[in-house]
């Protein structure tokens, strides 16, 4: 080698090649929506802990029924606490959530999930220990300061995720099919934990997995969207004579001459004038407003308040039926046959393409909902099958999914800054009062009527609330007062 002579060495890695030779630049596989999405940095850490925290929602209910049922004998007392329990988590859950804007979700979250963690426990001890019935009542009612985990996780991806609305679209879709997961695997693990071991083996479980994902989900500070703070006064501002939109208006005064005896120089008159004094200006600072106030969001409340009433009565009038063919232990399988399609679907429409602006897709989603609910009426009706009405189950979860999903997204798009948690907890409350007025509405029709008809009673609920999304769609679709951000 001589002194011209140039070598160039590539030390870097090289890749190793298939059989079919390099690949070319457009042939890498792209990742998928989801994989991207929890390659959020630290956005897999809350999501274990938030899905570790939100398995429990669905067995505390069916944990308590075994519960004082097994050791009172009474399903209609264990029925009772349950809903006092509901009652209560629709009063406080609001209050909570409202807390979690103000100061921030570990400040409050930690010492309200130990709280309500605190009420299970008291729950299981005065079932075991006999104490007297209205102590069940009160102990159950205090765990209805579990906060909102769902809400806080939907939370933080509008915080990391902050102006990508498809993004936001498929963390929607992922949170809604967790949701569907949890209340699927909820009940199933709750009977079996309670049937295997013991009564109490259910709720004690529930509690582990509620305080223990709690603590992993607040202790995740990097993700956790700030605590809404009032905006600082506006040190210039406007003042009270000026026009909005325009410059303020100043009256041209010239300054009085100083000393005894001066005059104005301005015209003739030969006389001192004072200086005018300050503008007044407004320095109390701006709050938010309340969601419930919000005109955009009063119909989507009520249209929440039209789905619990199907999600309720459709469970109450399955078990119902399942009872009356004999297999009442399949209700429970039956029912998840639902969720599991329901979650699929989510899945599925997180991942497909938009088209059409949200309004409108959310009253084609109820449309489609209320369609495909009329196929568990039609099998009870014209078969009477358990089999078959699993099946139409199954099909008929399919638009649950996307329809919360893009309820939920018109949530959070009418908000008010700085309520996020709390404009969507109301959402879930309005699920919670449609659930129980759907339960009730589904169980008087089986018990004085018949299972079959029963299956009308979500089918009336679904077109209730496609009337209003018709009704009010002219309302939703106004443009948000202002965009969703956490200063």
């Amino acid at each position: 080698m001589t002194a011209d002579t140039l070598v160039i060495a590539d030390f870097g890695p090289r890749r190793r090649q298939g059989l079919r030779g390099p690949r070319g630049p457009g042939s890498s596989r792209t990742p998928g929506p989801y994989r991207r999405l929890l390659a959020t940095p630290g956005a897999r850490a809350f999501t274990i802990g938030n899905l570790l925290a939100r398995l429990p929602m669905g067995m505390f209910s069916v944990s308590a029924v075994v519960m004082i049922a097994g050791t009172r004998g009474s399903y209609a007392l264990a029925g009772a606490v349950t809903a006092a329990g509901l009652g209560a988590t629709a009063v406080v859950a609001p209050w909570i959530a409202r807390l979690v804007d103000r100061y921030g979700q570990a400040r409050i979250a930690v010492p309200a999930t130990l709280l309500a963690a605190l009420g299970s426990l008291a729950l299981l001890l005065c079932v075991r220990l006999g104490a007297p019935a209205w102590t069940l009542f009160v102990s159950y009612a205090a765990t209805a300061t579990t906060p909102n985990l769902g809400g806080m996780s939907r939370a933080r991806w509008a915080y990391l995720l902050d102006g990508d609305e498809k993004a936001l679209h498929v963390a929607n879709s992922f949170e809604q099919a967790a949701d569907e997961a949890c209340f699927m695997l909820g009940p199933v693990l709750a009977a079996f934990l309670c049937g295997t071991f013991f009564p109490e083996a259910g709720t004690l479980t529930g509690v582990t997995l509620l305080v223990t994902g709690a603590l992993l989900f607040a202790a995740q500070r990097s993700t956790e969207p700030p605590p809404w703070t009032p905006p600082h006064p506006d040190p210039h501002p406007a003042p009270l004579h000026s026009v909005e939109g325009k410059r303020p208006f100043r009256r041209r005064v010239t300054e009085p001459p100083q000393g005894r005896g001066a005059v104005s120089t301005c015209g003739s008159a030969a006389r001192a004038r004072p200086a005018p004094e300050p503008a007044r200006t407004r320095s109390r600072p701006a709050s938010p407003r309340t969601p419930l106030r919000t005109p955009a969001l009063r119909p989507l409340l009520a249209i929440c308040l039209a789905m619990g009433a199907v999600f309720g009565s459709m469970e109450v009038v399955t078990i119902g039926f399942a009872d009356g063919q004999g297999h009442r232990a399949a209700a429970g399988v039956v029912l998840g046959l639902q969720a599991a399609g329901s979650c699929a679907a989510g899945l599925v429409y997180g991942a497909v393409h938009r088209q059409g602006s949200v309004e409108d897709r959310y009253v084609w989603c109820i449309a489609a909902m209320t369609a495909l609910l009329t196929l568990p009426l039609l099998a009870a009706t014209l078969t009477g099958s358990l089999l078959v009405l699993a099946c139409a189950l199954l099909v008929a979860g399919m638009a649950t999914a996307p329809t919360m999903v893009t309820g939920m997204t018109l949530v959070q798009r009418h908000t008010p800054p700085g309520r996020l948690n709390e404009g969507m907890t109301l959402a879930v409350t309005g699920l919670l009062g449609g659930i129980a007025c759907g339960s009730a509405a589904g169980g008087w029709t089986v018990e004085h009527v018949s299972p079959v008809a029963g299956y009308g009673v979500p089918v009336t609920a679904a077109a209730a609330a496609l009337m209003i999304a018709l009704v009010t769609h002219r309302v939703t679709h106004r443009p948000a007062e202002s965009s969703n951000r956490f200063t």
